[in-house]
């Protein structure tokens, strides 16, 4: 065990200093991604995360037993899926020169991917309310 968590450990110093390697190279450009990075960070932790945190807590406190564990899977997945999202969706980085960008049907995929997760939930969440126990 302790060789799998050397390796491991040894894998992420590699790809830690081949990521900082990259940043360096970035040169005039190291600015604009040090903001975009920690607006990702402040993103998640200053508003999705307490956001996917209340909801959760709604979920849990308004919803029987055997929907809340598949109810608040759905929200910790589509909370990250939105954010990643949003850039696409918004069409930001467009340019009207090069039709190239952006170019495919972003919504539709995002509603799609929703989708998918809503039916996998209420698929989980049906097997879960069939195999509780009854009521008394």
């Amino acid at each position: 065990m302790k060789a799998v968590r050397v390796a491991l450990a040894l894998a992420g110093l590699a790809a830690l200093v081949r990521g900082l390697v990259l940043l360096v190279d970035l040169g005039p450009r190291l600015p604009a991604v040090l903001v975009w990075a920690l607006g990702g960070i402040v993103l998640h932790d200053g508003v999705l995360a307490p956001l996917v945190v209340l909801l959760g807590v709604l979920a849990a406190s308004r919803t029987p037993a055997w929907l809340r564990a598949p109810l608040v899977g759905l929200l910790v997945v589509l909370g990250p899926l939105t954010l990643v999202a949003v850039p696409v969706l918004g069409r930001f980085g467009a340019r009207y020169d090069n039709a190239t960008l952006l170019d495919r049907p972003y919504w539709s995929g995002y509603v799609a991917l929703v989708a998918l997760g809503v039916v996998v939930t209420a698929v989980v969440a049906e097997r879960r309310r069939r195999s509780a126990p009854p009521r008394p």
